[in-house]
C-alpha cells in the first residue's frame, strides 16, 4: 500500500524517536550527576551546609517576643481555624531557621485550636 510522503516522514520520526530513546535517558542520568556533584562541591566549598543543618552556636536569640493571641477561635469556622494553626506551624518553623529568632507565644490556647492541633500535630506540646 503506497504511503504518502507526509506519512513517511512521520514514520521516520517516530522510528529515529525510538532509536534515540536510550541516548536521551543516558544525556538525562548525566545532567542529573551532573548537577548533583556541583551541589557537592558547592557544600564542600562553602563548609556550611545547608541552613537547617548550620551549627545552632551561630543562632543569636532575640530580645523581640512574639505573641499569638488565640482567645477568638471560639468566633471563627472550623476552616479558619485550621488555617490558623497552619499559619502558626509556619511561624514556629521560620522561627527555628531563622538567624535571630524571636521569643513564640501562644495565649489564650484552648478550645477549637487545642482541639484541632492535637489532632493534627502532636507534637505542638514541645514547642516551649
Amino acid at each position: 500500500e503506497p504511503m504518502s510522503k507526509r506519512q513517511r516522514k512521520k514514520l521516520l520520526k517516530q522510528k529515529q524517536w525510538e532509536e534515540q530513546k536510550d541516548l536521551r535517558r543516558q544525556k538525562r542520568k548525566e545532567k542529573r550527576q551532573k548537577r548533583k556533584l556541583e551541589r557537592q562541591s558547592k557544600l564542600d566549598f562553602n563548609n556550611e551546609g545547608n541552613d537547617r543543618k548550620r551549627m545552632r552556636k551561630e543562632v543569636v536569640p532575640s530580645t523581640l517576643r512574639l505573641v499569638v493571641d488565640c482567645s477568638f477561635d471560639d468566633l471563627m469556622v472550623l476552616k479558619d481555624v485550621k488555617k490558623l494553626h497552619k499559619q502558626i506551624q509556619r511561624c514556629y518553623a521560620e522561627n527555628r531557621k531563622a538567624f535571630h529568632p524571636v521569643q513564640f507565644y501562644l495565649t489564650s490556647h484552648g478550645g477549637q485550636l487545642k482541639n484541632n492541633m492535637n489532632e493534627n500535630d502532636k507534637g505542638w506540646v514541645n514547642w516551649k
